[in-house]
């Protein structure tokens, strides 16, 4: 009986050691959730403060009562919201890989960020077209279906929880598309909410 016990964790141990050298296993639960908390500040602030819902694919600011100025300032807000969330995502996977004594930067990590961005590179430069023509009412869906194909293309490198994530946003994308009136809530409910879900599941599971 011991024997056998003994067996069954040396191969737990094995699975581990090929897992951690297979998968990029440092980033860290609260990464999503600062990025979700990020996300729902800034929709929150491009609603109320800077007047910016957009109800259909053409969006005109003069007619809600603002301005080109107002557009520039949503889009500042977004990139901001971009950095903070990166450079904290990165600051908190840096510390847990070095509790866990590994590198943060490794083969593993930089074939994860090859295969995320191909879709964040091409959805980028849709939505810099899209602002270009004005279609800012299908930013939000564009966004989310991008975002979430990096995400599925990136699970196979990282835990498995993350191709649910890459779904769930890329069927918010494709509501949002449909429901263009609706697109800023389903963009915080995909950047936001289920970052934040995503977040504190992943720290209860994997680093309590």
């Amino acid at each position: 009986m011991q024997e056998e016990q003994d067996y069954i964790r040396d191969i737990a141990q094995i699975r581990s050691i090929m897992e951690r050298s297979s998968k990029f296993l440092s980033l860290a639960g609260w990464a999503g959730i600062m990025a979700g908390l990020y996300a729902l500040a800034g929709a929150y602030i491009a609603y109320a403060v800077l007047d910016f819902n957009p109800d259909e694919l053409v969006y005109s600011p003069a007619q809600s009562g603002g301005s080109s100025a107002g557009l520039v300032k949503v889009i500042g807000l977004a990139s901001l919201i971009l950095v903070l969330a990166i450079g904290t995502a990165i600051l908190l996977s840096y510390n847990k890989a070095t509790k866990r004594r590994e590198k943060l930067w490794n083969a593993i990590v930089r074939r994860l960020l090859i295969n995320m961005a191909v879709p964040l590179l091409a959805g980028g430069l849709l939505l810099l077209i899209l602002i270009g023509k004005g279609l800012i009412g299908l930013l939000a869906p564009v966004a989310l279906l991008f975002y979430g194909l990096a995400l599925y293309n990136a699970s196979q490198f990282t835990y498995e929880e993350v191709k649910s994530l890459g779904l769930i946003q890329i069927g918010l994308g494709l509501l949002s598309a449909y429901y263009v009136e609706y697109g800023l809530v389903c963009w915080a409910l995909g950047f936001g909410v289920a970052h934040i879900m995503y977040g504190i599941y992943m720290h209860y599971r994997y680093e309590r």
